[in-house]
């Protein structure tokens, strides 16, 4: 039963992470991106905070120090602030299908951090990881004119590869730190809710939204972000984390589900092609360690 409700976890992970594009790109349409992540953040540290409770993580607060909450501020701006808002930038300047495929390379920037920062070991897999991620990137952006291109939305990738940059390092520190995973992610979005209603209010207005924009703003905060990580923590905690990993590379492939229903945009072929180069060079990385006794001890702490 405990192997059978991780794949319900992953597969509503899967369902909700998969909508971040989409519903992001809809509403940019009359949103700028402070404002809808400021309302994300905002349903996203309330659904958290509402989880701690019902899990009765409380306690865990108690035990964090002047330090940890430092540590917290910084991650959160990394991890959360800077991430969604150059997500979003790129977003604003290049379609859909684009930006997420060049984002979702941050797996790639996990093993490249994990070596830099943390002297982990890099071996001729992980290269062939990381030249995979970037050849595939290439083949997205070029459009198959591999040698005489100029991309359009050159300046939509350039963010959305930074974004990548971005939770490539705050997951690599973030697992470092080894925090208790459901009060800190509260956390984590409670300081980048503070990070952009400060942004806000210098660079932005709070805007008199739709029925229609709250409904996408509320999936945001409470579906896309929120809970699609505490199902992701279940599903690691309760199924095979190798197993697990290589589901959610089913995201952005839901992902052109949605681009091409909910937004309209053509689903270009190579799109598909780059996209699933980059996601069998990271497949292939994490099948290659499925018999390290120590990956599959790997458990996020919830204690």
């Amino acid at each position: 039963m405990t192997k059978k409700i991780s794949y319900l976890y992953i597969l509503l992970t899967v369902l909700f992470w998969g909508s971040i594009a989409t519903v992001g790109k809809l509403l940019l349409r009359n949103l700028d991106y402070f404002q809808v992540l400021l309302f994300t953040t905002f349903f996203a540290t309330i659904i958290l905070f509402l989880v701690v409770v019902y899990l009765k993580k409380v306690e865990v607060i108690r035990k964090y120090n002047i330090k940890d909450f430092c540590q917290f501020a910084l991650l959160g701006f990394i991890g959360v602030f800077l991430y969604h808002i150059l997500l979003f930038t790129g977003l604003s300047f290049a379609p859909a299908q684009e930006v997420f495929i060049v984002n979702y390379t941050w797996p790639i920037w996990v093993m490249i951090f994990s070596v830099i920062l943390f002297k982990k070991e890099i071996n001729n897999k992980k290269i062939l990881a990381i030249i995979l991620g970037f050849i595939g990137v290439y083949v997205v952006i070029s459009k198959g004119d591999f040698f005489s291109f100029t991309s359009v939305y050159a300046k939509g990738n350039l963010f959305a590869l930074a974004g990548a940059i971005s939770y490539g390092f705050f997951s690599v520190i973030g697992w470092k730190k080894n925090f208790e995973v459901f009060t800190s992610m509260m956390f984590y979005f409670g300081f980048s809710f503070v990070y952009t209603l400060i942004a806000t209010i210098a660079f932005s207005n709070f805007p008199t939204v739709t029925a229609y924009e709250t409904i996408g703003l509320i999936w945001m905060g409470v579906f896309a972000t929120g809970l699609s990580f505490c199902f992701w923590f279940l599903a690691l905690k309760h199924g095979d984390i190798i197993e697990m990993s290589s589901i959610v590379f089913l995201t952005p492939f839901i992902s052109l589900i949605y681009i091409y229903f909910l937004l309209g945009e053509e689903i270009l072929l190579f799109s598909v092609v780059g996209l699933t180069i980059i996601v069998l060079g990271i497949f292939l990385n994490n099948n290659w360690r499925k018999n390290d006794k120590n990956v599959r001890n790997v458990r996020y702490k919830s204690e």
